[in-house]
């Protein structure tokens, strides 16, 4: 549907897809954000701060400072793509990649700026006593209080902890991150971009909960009541209960998985679908403990 959606509606050539015999309500949708769990990038150098643009307003901040101006230390200068600042061995990745012949190449950490990413100069510079490597070795819940007074680098930051992913560190590499992590890392950019958002958007997510404790999961339940309050519509393929009870419908493919599937076993609310005698899923639903009313809230 999707990429039929985009060939047919948005004029967006796709790959080929299955045959359906209707596909209705499209004109309502404004765009369509599929959020899988692809890897993100190649680049050692992309890292959280840099993907939700936080890194942008870090270093504004870091070349404003009177240590800066010293040191005659640019903005510019504290980028991981550009020469100038960052370290000349490493390119700002921090490590070097050896080539073992017949072996897979080993990423070791680079001589020169032991891991630091820049040079001496942009290391001379501080704000409140942390340099670059200081802040980019802070963890995104870190860094929310580092810069509590800094409202234009917590609405980035923001992004990433309304995601569960507060615990990740503002340098850590994006091509390190799991495929659920990465998901999100996706969506904390989308939002971190439109705070506001335009209404009539359709997210598609794949399993977004993958390696999330409950607590995370509840605060990304909480950013998908977000999204649909802003006017947006969101689509889960998702196994994990915690999420399917915060739904306000369901559709129960089964009755087993693989060859054995394929079927719409139960439609509608969780607690209709809790109530249907056929679904595997309902039956855990029904078992559960959690008020099904009160987790939709």
């Amino acid at each position: 549907m999707y990429n039929r959606y985009q060939r047919e509606y948005r004029g967006v050539s796709g790959v080929e897809v299955g045959k359906i015999t209707a596909l209705q309500g499209v004109e309502q949708i404004y765009d369509m954000q599929l959020v899988d769990q692809s890897p993100i990038g190649r680049s050692t150098r992309s890292n959280p701060a840099t993907y939700v643009k936080a890194w942008d307003e870090i270093r504004k901040l870091l070349s404003e400072t009177t240590a800066a101006k010293l040191n005659s230390v640019t903005a510019g200068m504290f980028s991981f793509n550009t020469t100038g600042g960052r370290c000349d061995t490493c390119e700002g990745a921090g490590t070097v990649s050896i080539d073992m012949q017949f072996l897979a190449d080993v990423e070791v950490v680079c001589d020169k700026c032991g891991g630091r990413r820049f040079n001496e100069q942009v290391m001379k510079v501080t704000y409140r006593n942390k340099n670059v490597d200081d802040i980019l070795n802070m963890t995104v819940d870190e860094a929310t209080r580092f810069f509590v007074d800094k409202r234009a680098i917590l609405k980035k930051l923001a992004a990433l902890r309304s995601v569960g992913l507060g615990y990740l560190r503002l340098g850590q590499s994006t091509d390190s991150l799991s495929g659920g992590e990465a998901q999100r890392l996706k969506l904390a950019s989308f939002l971190s971009e439109h705070a506001k958002g335009e209404a009539g958007r359709l997210f598609l997510f794949d399993e977004p909960t993958t390696g999330l404790h409950w607590s995370d999961v509840a605060q990304l339940i909480k950013t998908f009541r977000d999204l649909i309050d802003r006017g947006n519509s969101v689509a889960v393929i998702e196994h994990n209960l915690q999420l399917i009870e915060a739904a306000d419908y369901v559709i129960d493919l089964g009755p087993e998985g693989g060859d054995g599937g394929g079927e719409v076993v139960a439609v509608g609310t969780p607690e209709e679908v809790a109530g249907n005698p056929r679904s595997i899923t309902g039956r855990y639903l029904a078992a559960s403990a959690i008020d099904l009313r009160e987790s939709r809230r």
